[in-house]
C-alpha cells in the first residue's frame, strides 16, 4: 500500500490517555493531519486479557489504515505490550508504540532507587521484563500498579479528593523507601504530573515517555520520506467506541479546545478479530520475578 506525505497519522488509546501522546505530537509535527481513537467504549485495557487487547489495537488499526493513515502510534502502555509485535509483523508502516521512560531512569537516578506507576498488564508483560533486563543495571526498580487511576482521568478528576488518595497510597511506599524517579507508565497518568510533583515535592523527577514517541515518529517518517509538506493545511478528527456525550467534555478539558467526536462504525466497535493465521497471545503473561513488587 502506498501513502502520500499528506495522509493522516492515527493515534489510538483505551481512552483519553493518549491525547498526552496526540498532543506532543501535535507540537512537534504540526503540518501532520491527526486522527485519534478513543477506545471508551471498552476501557480500561489494564484489566483485561492480552488476547482482547490484541484484538481489539487490529480492529481500530484496520480503521485507520481505511481512513490513509500513513503511520500508527500506539498511545497505550498496554496496548503496546500485548500488540506491537503483532502489529508490527502484519503491516508495512511505521508502528510506534510507547514504553516506560525505564532507559532514563536509570541513567538519572542519585539514589538508584526508581518506581514506576503503571496498570498490572503492562508491567506483567513479556516487553516490559525485556526492557527491564535491557535498563535496570544496579538500579532498584519498584513498580506499583494503580488500579483505579487510569478511571479517574477518563472522568476528567486530574485533582480533588479521589485522585489525591489514590496517589497517597501509591507514591507513599516508593518515597519511603527511596525513589526519587518516577516514570509514568501509563499515557494516563501524564495530566496527573501537576498533582504527583504537589505530593512527591521539587526534589523527585517525573518521567513522561510522550516527547520520545514523538521524537521516534518523526525519524521514522523522516526515513521513509512521509513527512508531511511545509504548511500543509493540518486538520484533526476524534474517534470514540463509546458513548461521545461523555467522552468528548474530558477530551476537550484535557487538550483545551472543543473536540467534536464522531462514533467508530459497528464493525470496529466490537471486539474485533485476529488475522489469519496469526495466533492470539497469551492471556496470562508470565510474572516478573526481576522487579520489587507494592503490594
Amino acid at each position: 500500500m502506498s501513502h502520500s506525505n499528506n495522509n493522516p497519522i492515527g493515534v489510538f488509546d483505551s481512552g483519553v490517555g493518549g491525547l498526552s501522546v496526540f498532543r506532543r505530537i501535535r507540537a512537534d509535527l504540526p503540518d501532520e493531519t491527526l486522527l485519534y481513537v478513543a477506545d471508551s467504549g471498552h476501557a480500561p485495557y489494564g484489566n483485561k486479557p492480552a488476547d482482547f487487547i490484541v484484538r481489539r489495537s487490529f480492529a481500530i488499526t484496520e480503521f485507520l489504515l481505511e481512513q490513509g493513515a500513513k503511520a500508527v502510534v500506539v498511545a497505550c502502555n498496554t496496548a503496546t505490550a500485548a500488540a506491537i509485535a503483532r502489529l508490527r509483523a502484519q503491516l508495512d508502516i511505521p508502528i510506534i508504540g510507547i514504553e516506560p521512560a525505564l532507559k532514563p531512569a536509570v541513567a538519572g537516578t542519585r539514589s538508584g532507587v526508581v518506581g514506576i506507576l503503571a496498570t498490572g498488564n503492562t508491567v506483567r508483560s513479556d516487553k516490559f521484563a525485556a526492557l527491564l533486563d535491557r535498563h535496570r543495571q544496579h538500579t532498584r526498580v519498584l513498580v506499583q500498579p494503580c488500579p483505579g487511576l487510569a478511571d479517574c482521568v477518563e472522568r476528567g478528576e486530574l485533582s480533588g479528593p479521589h485522585p489525591r488518595t489514590l496517589l497517597e497510597r501509591y507514591l507513599e511506599p516508593l518515597l519511603t523507601q527511596g525513589a526519587d524517579t518516577l516514570v509514568l507508565g501509563c499515557t494516563h497518568y501524564p495530566f496527573l504530573i501537576p498533582l504527583i510533583q504537589r505530593l512527591v515535592g521539587p526534589n523527585v523527577v517525573i518521567l513522561d515517555p510522550s516527547p520520545a514517541v514523538a521524537q521516534q515518529l518523526r525519524r521514522r517518517l523522516e526515513w521513509g520520506g512521509l513527512l508531511a509538506e511545509d504548511d500543509t493545511p493540518a486538520g484533526e478528527r476524534y474517534f470514540t467506541s463509546g458513548p461521545p456525550e461523555q467522552t468528548s467534555p474530558v477530551m476537550s478539558r484535557l487538550l483545551g479546545y472543543p473536540v467534536t467526536l464522531d462514533v467508530l462504525p459497528e464493525r470496529y466497535r466490537n471486539a474485533g478479530t485476529l488475522p489469519t493465521g496469526l495466533k492470539p497471545a497469551p492471556t496470562a503473561p508470565p510474572a516478573l520475578d526481576r522487579v520489587h513488587w507494592i503490594e
